[in-house]
């Protein structure tokens, strides 16, 4: 599960899903561990979701600098609430 205290680096929280992924897939699970699973896949996608949204706006910043002064901001300050 995607924790607030620990989080899970992009590269993690990848893996688990595939490992979630696989599990359902070979349907040994039950209804229950299915639907939790199912659960904490959702979580995970819209971790890594969220993060490639980050890595892409890093990219945007840096390409629409690139006939200027090429300097990275720093987009984790601005996403906290």
């Amino acid at each position: 599960m995607v924790k607030a205290e620990n989080p899970l680096t992009f590269e993690e929280a990848l893996a688990k899903l595939e490992q979630i992924t696989e599990h359902m897939e070979s349907g040994s699970a039950g209804l229950t561990e299915s639907l939790a699973a199912f659960q904490e896949g959702m979580k995970l996608l819209v971790f890594c979701q969220n993060e490639l949204e980050k890595a892409e706006g890093t990219i945007k910043e840096l390409m629409e600098n690139v006939f200027g002064e090429l300097e990275m901001t720093d987009f984790t300050d601005q996403n906290k609430d």
